[in-house]
Parts: structure tokens; sequence; C-alpha cells
């Protein structure tokens, strides 16, 4: 008996049940394949919009499991995928037919709170990584969305609340250990192998596995001020201008983002605003300062709110404060813009877009980057952009297959209308799978040393299912 697995030339190999045996002999994990327990399981991602089948899964649980598996798929000529936190948009985790690597079985995180570190296996979620760091009143930088990956986030780059005052997730990220094409693990840092490195820290997977991240650690928590403040969304044209002027000139230990959807029944929201549209305000003073403060103040003095829910918050709590609008099964497209600033024919495109929401679960959200981010020198990581900007992120999110067409054109729409005013780059963990011809202008100028990395490290592209920076050997 065999299975069929798909190999890096599209055609279909056959692996027979021996060899599969053998295979799993040799892991600490297991190998599990369709009709088995635990594959659909594995397979099983947070956007629906991606159900797919996998020929064969290996669940890792080491270091050792995640060499043994590159090398099946080199030495057999197989196409893989990894899978971490199976949390991004694009839905490279799984393919029909392949090789996947899942590795959410390794989910440990140790503290070292003296020495302010961190190590952290790649299944880690980062709300697994808040928990663990939290207890030391420490903290990394990561997302807003405690179900996501921890490798996923950082090898896009990673930002979240406390971002502007301690920088990027990749900006704390002191080491990796890496497994190569050739099966071989080394460990990249500032002063062993920089160049990979430098490519890891937002160039995604395109280089290697990573098997364990060593994180820096900062003093935040474990309380913090934070919350929402909503408005109704007609007053969006008059409150968009003193937002950016607010966002501009905070200190960095404040974040303040947008969000513009129909509101969610939210308990704190009167009954009667239950899908209307509205302009949300998300706060978080990680610090408190008298400038910070003030600036909350400010924002928080503007226009007539709905409701104003800004107080104090456990930093564990308001990390996953998004959460519920987030759970998986449902199915999501992305569309993202990096905008250096937000004009007012931007803005009113969005808005008007915002009133027309295919389904009550779109939104459109703008983060404001900037503070300690923006002082690291322009291509000292893979990561492009590093100057203040927003994040325009257009997050479009339904339940019908049947929606499919309707919800997608809504998002590509508002992204093509937003094009002229965008920095060119983007925040590549929003980068849906449909757009593999834009890497080049994601990454701009650091795009062909990304290709040279490709070229030293992956030069037969075993990692290609990603946003693929393909070698040119």
């Amino acid at each position: 008996m065999t299975i069929e697995v798909t190999a890096s030339n599209g055609n279909a190999v056959e692996i027979s049940t021996d060899t599969i045996e053998a295979l799993n002999m040799s892991l600490r994990g297991d190998v599990v394949t369709q009709g088995s327990p635990g594959y659909d399981e594995a397979r099983t991602i947070w956007n629906a919009m991606h159900d797919r089948q996998p020929g064969l899964v290996i669940r890792a649980l080491g270091a050792s499991d995640i060499q043994t598996a590159v090398n099946f798929a080199r030495d057999n000529g197989l196409l893989i995928s990894i899978r971490s936190g199976g949390h991004q948009i694009a839905g490279h985790a799984v393919r029909d037919g392949v090789l996947m690597l899942d590795l959410s079985n390794m989910k440990s995180v140790y503290v070292d709170p003296n020495s302010r570190r961190a190590r952290v296996e790649p299944g880690a979620t980062l709300g697994d990584v808040d928990k663990e760091t939290q207890v030391h009143g420490l903290a990394v930088p990561v997302g807003i969305n405690s179900t996501t990956g921890i490798a996923g986030l950082t090898l896009g780059g990673g930002f979240g609340w406390i971002t502007r005052k301690y920088g990027m997730t990749i900006d704390n990220l002191i080491s990796a250990d890496v497994v190569l094409a050739d099966g071989s693990m080394i460990r990249a840092s500032a002063d062993e192998n920089s160049d990979l490195f430098w490519a890891i820290r937002g160039g995604g997977g395109n280089f290697g596995v990573i098997s364990s991240f060593e994180f820096m650690l900062h003093p935040v928590g474990p309380e913090v001020t934070a919350g929402l403040i909503v408005h109704p969304l007609e007053a969006a044209a008059d409150l968009l201008p003193h937002y950016e002027r607010i966002a501009n000139t905070a200190p960095d230990e404040l974040t303040v983002w947008v969000v513009m959807r129909k509101a969610p029944p939210l308990p704190f929201l009167p009954p009667e605003w239950h899908g209307r549209d509205v302009l949300i305000f998300a706060a978080c003073l990680c610090e408190e300062t008298e400038e910070g403060r003030k600036s909350l103040t400010e924002l928080q003095a503007l226009g007539e709110p709905i409701v104003d829910v800004m107080g104090p918050n456990p930093f564990v709590g308001w990390e996953a404060a998004f959460d519920p609008l987030l759970t998986p099964g449902a199915r999501n497209y992305w569309k993202s813009h990096d905008l250096i600033s937000l004009p007012v024919n931007a803005t009113d495109l969005i808005i008007e877009a915002v009133r027309n929401t295919p389904s009550p679960d779109c939104e459109i959200f703008l983060a404001h980057l900037g503070g300690a981010m923006s002082q690291v020198e322009a291509g000292t990581t893979a990561y492009p952009q590093r100057n203040s900007h927003f994040i325009m992120n257009v997050h479009t999110r339904w339940h019908s297959p049947d929606d499919d067409d309707i919800c997608r054109t809504w998002a590509r729409t508002l992204f093509d209308d937003v094009s002229p005013f965008s920095a060119g780059t983007a925040y590549v963990n929003f980068v849906p799978d449909d757009e593999p011809e834009r890497m080049a202008d994601v990454y701009g100028t650091n795009y062909e040393k990304l290709i040279q990395a490709k070229n030293t490290y992956d030069p037969k592209n075993l990692f290609r299912i990603n946003h693929n920076i393909a070698p040119q050997v």
C-alpha cells in the first residue's frame, strides 16, 4: 500500500507504508495521514478559506524531528509546507497533497527574568508567550490576537501594542536556531550567520525552519491603561485628522489604532448601536507618564463618543481583547497598504467602503507605527518600512462560500482605490496568497539582498510554500 504525496515538480510520488512506518519510528513525534487520528486537527487552520488535504503530516516534538522532516522532503523530492500557529492569512501552512511539517505541539516558553530573556519554541502562540512573561512583569512586543503563532509573526516582522515603546518583534530577537534545507541546524544572530539573521527578521519562512527563538524582554504591566472609545462613523471625517495629529505627536508609550466596522454586540455598547457603523479608537498606555496621560486625555476629549471604556486592564487580557472578533472557522481575506500619512482623499474612500461592507464582520483597521520601530535604521532588518507610518488592513470576514466573490471584490476595490496614496511597501503577514508578484514591491530596496540570502541558504527553493523569494543562482 502507498500514499501519494506531491513532488517538487508537481507530480505525485508514491510513498510506501513501510517507508512511512520507518519515518514514524525515527521521530519523537509522529506521522499522520488522511483518516488517522489527529490528521484533521493538524490540517485545520484559522482561516477557513484554506480547507486543504496534505498527503502526509509530520507532527514534530523537537529540533531533531524538524531535521528528519526536512531531510525526508529533500531526499524524496517532496513539496513541504510548514505550520506553526496556522494563523497566517495566506494559508501557506497547508497545501493539498504535500508533506506538511506541523510544529504546533512545540509550545515551550522558558523565561529567565534575571537576564530578561525568553526562549520560545515555534508552535507557541502569542498567548502562550504573554502568560509566561507576564508572570515576571515582562513582555516582548507581539501582535494583537493571542492565538497567532509566534513563528509566523516574528518571521514577518511583528508589531503590537508596545512596538512604539520597544520596537518590533524582530527588533527584540536575539537569536534563532534554524534548520536549513540541507538538514543542518545553525544559529543565527548578530554574531553568527549574520546574513541569515538579517533575512529571517522580516523575510518570512524562505530560508529554513526555526526550531527556537530567543527574545529580549521589557518591563510591562502586569496592568496597563487601555480600552476602547467608540464614535458614530458619521464623525470619522472630522475625527481622523485629529487622530493622525495625536498619533504622530504622542509619546512612545501610547499606541492608538483605529477600527471602522459595524458595531459588534459588545456588552458595554448600548443595544441600539449593535450592528451600526462605528469608528473605534483602541488605545494602550503601556507606561504611566505625564506626557502619555496628556495625549490620551486629548484623544478622549475628541467629539462625543458613544462610550469610553478606557481604564486599567491586565496586559495579558488586553493582548487578547480582540480575540472574540477573530475566532477560527470564518472565511477571511485581507488587503493591506503602508500609508505614510492619512490624506483626506484616502480616508474618504475608506469611510465610504465601511458604509458598504458586504458582511457585518468586515472591518478596516489602521495601525500607527513609529517610536522605537522608526528609530531602527532602514536596511538593518529585512522588514523594509522603518518610517513612522500607518498600516491599513482591509479585513474581509464572512462565513458562506457563496459570498466569496462579493467579499473579495470589496477588499480588492478599496485596495486599488487607496493604492495611489500608499508607500508601496506592505506588512507581509497581511498579504494574501494571490499577490506573488507583489513581493519585490513589498520588500523594496531589501529585495535583492533577500534573493542573495535565498541563494546562499535555500538555492533549490525547498522552502517555497510561503510568500516566496525565489533564488536566482
